[in-house]
């Protein structure tokens, strides 16, 4: 093996490192030392497979593609749930102090309380001392009116004004 064989396994080496490198920090992204790494890698690699300068533009071109490529592959996969990513929160989250749930929302259906700002349609109401996000059926309610929540649609509470 002579020393041009040896440049071209060791760029060869140097690009696959850089895209393994690229697609760890596509799964685990932060702009980290894989990243960073993987982009060293490829840009060196580059240099040392390049003979002239048009010979690294076509090289790029064919890096950039296949990044391309790869990412697509990435977001296919992980939109699927093939691979795993810290990034999103599959579990639920368990009830702490002053957090509910958009799901824990239904036991609303049907409080009664009261405006807390002017609804011109989406406002602020109290119920049972708890303030919460709230939208009227599209009518102008004024503070401190008497509602009642008619509508729990995941997160957004509907409310109407109640008639005494």
């Amino acid at each position: 093996m002579n020393a041009v064989d040896t440049v071209m396994v060791v760029g060869i080496l140097l690009l696959i490192a850089g895209f393994v490198l690229v697609g760890i920090e596509m799964v685990l992204p932060g702009f980290s030392v894989p990243g960073v790494s993987g982009i060293i890698c490829l840009v060196v690699g580059v240099f040392v497979l390049a003979d002239s300068a048009m010979e690294a533009a076509v090289i790029t071109i064919a890096v950039l593609a296949l990044l391309g490529i790869l990412m697509a592959v990435m977001l296919s996969l992980l939109s699927r749930g093939k691979l795993k990513t810290p990034i999103i929160l599959k579990e639920e989250q368990k009830r702490q102090e002053g957090y509910l749930s958009s799901s824990d929302l239904e036991y609303l259906l049907g409080k009664q309380g009261a405006a807390v700002t002017d609804l011109r349609p989406s406002g602020i109401g109290s119920f049972d001392g708890v303030n919460f996000d709230v939208m009227s059926e599209g009518d102008y309610i004024l503070k401190g009116t008497e509602v009642e929540i008619i509508k729990v649609e995941g997160s957004k509470l509907v409310v109407r004004e109640r008639k005494v």
